[in-house]
């Protein structure tokens, strides 16, 4: 989201001074990490339910609801925050790298006379880009999973990092440098399916409630079809998320790895756990996509206008 100068603040070229890419980039960043802040206790409850009874085991949470309670009671109010800075990391990391790379491919492919690439191509791009940063995110990515997932278990068998840094270390130290990047491959099919899911069900929700008569083309109408392109990610991303929440999570049991891959993960959910525990977790993902997206750009806005003023007016 670009920040315009006002008409009186134009380059010497005649055209609006712009903040310069890494702004932007850093902007981005911030505005996901000052979002992540609000909605990392529907992150907590969402990996702790994709969680609940692995490996055929009884499962410790019956809803969402009864996550959140649970986890107040037993851990704190400081303990539906744990995590909260390898959230702010991964934001750091995903968002920043996300929003660069779609940046460059975008101006890259736009033609010689300002026009801007295609659909299909702009869905390339944001698939291409949300690959790309999700690798560069999963080690900060690993290391939430494990946090977010340590106070279910028995005190002597917690890993009990101390913060994002200590987990990166710690993984790095104990268990090789290579499982930083466990469960790669599942999170950036994720960021994949997310990018594409958006763009196609946005596109066709907003036509849809259009077409229909009852809604214009405002901002309710982007809400509603928000919300709708929200609910058909979801339901799209949550199998192939849990795979690499469980991925992430997973222990060596006498030197083997609980699962060998992404689709064994799927198969032993299906087996032990059924069909619809793959979507495990649904209630709080789906509340936490909506608010991360609208807290994001209202940071995101906030911080271009302070900038504007600050060193683009005059």
């Amino acid at each position: 989201m670009a920040v315009t100068a006002s008409p009186g603040a134009g380059g010497v070229d005649g055209k609006p001074r712009t903040s310069p890419k890494s702004v932007k980039f850093l902007f981005g960043g911030l505005a996901g990490m000052g979002a992540t802040v609000f909605v990392q206790p529907l992150d907590l409850v969402k990996n702790r339910m994709q969680l609940s009874g692995e490996g055929a085991k009884t499962r410790e949470y019956k809803t969402s609801f009864h996550a959140l309670t649970s986890i107040l009671k037993a851990e704190g109010l400081g303990g539906i925050y744990t995590g909260l800075s390898a959230g702010l990391l991964r934001q750091a990391t995903y968002t920043t790298t996300r929003l660069g790379i779609y940046t460059v491919l975008f101006e890259r492919l736009t033609g010689a006379d300002g026009t801007p690439p295609g659909f299909l191509m702009k869905a390339l791009i944001g698939m291409t880009a949300g690959a790309t940063g999700a690798f560069v995110g999963t080690p900060a990515e690993v290391a939430l999973i494990r946090m977010t997932a340590d106070g279910r278990l028995p005190a002597d068998q917690r890993r009990g990092y101390k913060n994002v840094f200590n987990a990166l270390i710690r993984i790095a130290r104990e268990e090789g440098v290579p499982t930083l990047w466990r469960g790669c491959i599942p999170t950036m099919a994720r960021a994949v399916v997310v990018n594409a899911a958006q763009l196609a069900s946005y596109s066709q929700s907003k036509q849809f409630l259009l077409d229909s008569g009852y809604f214009s083309d405002n901002i309710l109408c982007h809400f509603c079809a928000s919300m709708i392109s929200g609910l058909v990610t979801t339901a799209a991303s949550m199998p192939v998320d849990i795979a690499k929440t469980r991925i992430q999570n997973m222990r060596m049991i006498d030197g083997k790895p609980e699962y060998k891959n992404g689709l064994d993960v799927l198969l032993k959910v299906v087996r032990y756990e059924g069909f619809f525990s793959l979507w495990k977790g649904f209630t709080p993902y789906y509340a936490r996509l909506g608010p991360h997206t609208v807290l994001t750009f209202i940071f995101l806005e906030q911080m271009n206008k302070v900038y504007k003023r600050l060193f683009l007016s005059g």
